[in-house]
């Protein structure tokens, strides 16, 4: 289920997504894709929008490939900062992230397409699990 919600912060306006996703229920990136995609149409420029769609994909498949159970997407856009943060359930943090074997062209570079393309981004563990996050600058349409 998504949840959307509308808020004012500093002055600013915040819109926000919330999603559960099940484990191993790939067709659930596409669908958090296009919700992004949708919450971002009249907010930011294409290109802008454009990453945040493709970095969401990756750490929404890394959650739900690498764990054994669901994830939790939030997403919070605000006239010039996108933040986006997956919530796994799993102790523990993801390996550190590499450029794999030139004959692996398919997997593994999730996290290394986070690092290169995001604002910023990082790694904050909880009591059970983490969240892995990033942020992007964007512009109005």
């Amino acid at each position: 289920m998504t949840v959307w919600a509308g808020e004012t912060m500093e002055r600013h306006e915040v819109a926000r997504m919330h999603r559960r996703v099940d484990r191993a229920d790939l067709a659930a990136v596409g669908e958090v894709r296009g919700a992004v995609r949708e919450l971002l149409r009249y907010r930011w420029k294409e290109e802008p929008a454009q990453v945040a769609e493709l970095l969401l994909s990756e750490l929404v498949t890394n959650a739900l490939v690498h764990t054994d159970d669901g994830a939790v997407v939030a997403v919070s856009v605000a006239p010039r900062r996108l933040r986006v943060e997956v919530r796994d359930f799993v102790t523990g943090m993801p390996p550190e992230s590499h450029v794999p074997p030139a004959d692996d062209g398919t997997h593994g570079r999730g996290l290394v397409l986070v690092e290169s393309l995001a604002d910023s981004w990082g790694i904050s563990p909880r009591s059970l699990g983490k969240v892995v996050w990033f942020e992007l600058d964007g512009e109005r349409p």
